[in-house]
């Protein structure tokens, strides 16, 4: 008898309800745009209330189609974004505040001065701070804040869960944590006015925490997890070797490391983070992540603003009538640089333009800028961890692209094995679901249902330290154009 799950998926711009067997084979999904409001620059805001109405007509309409209930949900998430709301009435009392929202700059900057902390704006802490100090008339309420796992499992339940689990309340995530993630951290709590009460309970990525009472049959809740961390399950990167890259807007390599827990809260020397990668009896198990700032934004900046190509996918058609890019070099830096070199105020770069570059030679070095910006990734992450990495799997929407693939085997120098589903988060989610209600015994079960879509190697032919070479004086060129934000530190 077949096992199903109900996975609500939550991203930055939309929210997918899933159908998902116990082979992690997507039945069927509901999709729901909603996109979050920017009413100033660096102000980004989304409506709480509207984004739960949402997920639930969402996980209704996927249930609709399974004959029975479905054996258990699991939530995943976009991460950071935060919300307070009152527990009584169950209402938001202020916007939601999105992870991307960049009010609480000044915040980070005074943090770093005056105590050393290292705390990035898109982490929840200040946000939270932001809302308790602007929102009026909190004073005798009893409020709750959370992440969007928090929100809607609240939604889910009717009010009667007020959960979140250790990658979601990661200091990585929230500022909160203490570096090995066993506690709040009272120094920053009190810093910025946050009391416990506040704080969800922290519980495990997967097992059965209450009932999804607002879905029929109300299944168990059986998993939550961070985006990132799901998808590094939903493509089986399980053990320390083998690491996820996502190439979405932007880009994320996560990878496992083992038990061991940071002991200082800070970024990593060569760019990565620390962060737990999922939470199972009580313990937390550990891996890096590197970031890249913007890679399917510079294909959409190709598509509307240059418009040398009609559609994304056809960057892939342009790219490939080339044989190479004729000596044009790209860097993907149009929102600043992330792992390894953190530099905001670096900007996207083209170089070694003549009379015979044409439209092709550049689709074609943006693809393999944003390969090359990966491979800066997995060589931070292998510095940081001292793990060699031998496999990358690949999902996100730029997965698709045959010509990225094979520039990404060339750039990084392993073979990249592309994911049977450009949502490997909502596998990851639906596999903890499945482990949370006893289908599954251990994480290490999910490389059993991992069968990649295609797997590329490096082409023997391709001179990668050359390559490579070119690269990092292209990457050199383009830092430091605004000094003032190649300054900041977080």
């Amino acid at each position: 008898m077949t096992t199903r799950f109900l996975v609500l998926d939550v991203g930055t711009t939309g929210l997918r309800a899933a159908i998902v067997d116990d082979r992690l084979q997507i039945e069927h999904f509901e999709y729901r745009a909603n996109p979050p409001s920017i009413p100033f620059d660096g102000l980004v805001e989304f409506d709480a209330v509207q984004l739960g109405e949402l997920a639930l007509d969402a996980a209704r309409a996927a249930h609709a189609h399974v004959d029975a209930p479905v054996d258990a949900v699991g939530i995943t998430n976009q991460r950071a974004s935060t919300i307070l709301w009152d527990r009584a009435t169950g209402r938001p009392v202020g916007p939601g505040i999105g992870w991307q929202d960049l009010r609480t700059i000044t915040e980070c900057i005074v943090a770093k001065a005056e105590h050393g902390w290292t705390v990035a704006p898109n982490q929840s802490i200040t946000k939270l701070a932001w809302l308790l100090q602007n929102t009026p008339d909190l004073a005798g309420r009893d409020l709750c804040f959370g992440t969007i796992d928090s929100w809607i499992a609240w939604m889910l339940t009717d009010g009667s869960l007020h959960v979140s689990d250790g990658t979601n309340m990661s200091t990585t995530t929230t500022g909160m944590r203490v570096a090995d993630g066993s506690d709040w951290a009272d120094d920053r709590l009190d810093h910025y006015g946050i009391e416990r009460h506040l704080l969800p309970r922290v519980v495990d990525s997967a097992g059965i925490v209450g009932r999804a009472t607002a879905l029929p049959g109300s299944p168990p809740i059986a998993a939550l997890c961070g985006d990132q961390q799901a998808s590094l399950i939903g493509q089986a990167c399980v053990r320390p070797g083998v690491a996820k890259l996502t190439l979405g807007t932007g880009g994320m390599l996560d990878l496992v490391t083992g038990r061991e827990a940071p002991t200082e809260i800070r970024r990593n020397p060569a760019g990565t983070y620390a962060l737990p990668t999922w939470q199972l009896d009580g313990d937390l198990m550990w891996g890096a992540e590197g970031i890249m700032l913007s890679a399917g934004t510079n294909i959409d900046w190709l598509r509307d603003d240059l418009e040398l190509i009609e559609t994304s996918a056809a960057s892939h058609d342009v790219a490939s009538s080339c044989r190479d890019s004729g000596g044009v070099v790209y860097v993907p830096a149009l929102l600043g640089l992330g792992t390894p070199t953190w530099d905001y105020g670096a900007r996207g770069t083209l170089l070694g333009l003549t009379r015979g570059t044409q439209r092709t030679h550049i689709v074609r070095s943006v693809l393999e800028g944003i390969a090359h910006r990966s491979a800066d990734m997995v060589d931070a992450a292998v510095a940081d961890t001292g793990v060699t990495i031998d496999t990358v799997r690949l999902d996100g929407g730029m997965s698709q692209n045959p010509t990225l693939v094979q520039a990404l085997a060339d750039a990084i120098g392993v073979p990249i094995e592309v994911s049977p589903t450009t949502e490997a988060t909502t596998r990851g989610a639906a596999f903890l679901a499945g482990l949370g209600i006893g289908v599954w015994n251990s994480v290490g079960d999910v490389s059993a249902l991992w069968d990649p879509a295609v797997s590329t190697v490096p082409d023997p032919g391709a001179d990668r330290t050359a390559n490579r070479a070119r690269w990092s004086d292209a990457l050199d060129r383009a830092g430091q154009w605004h000094p003032d934000l190649s300054a900041l530190d977080f």
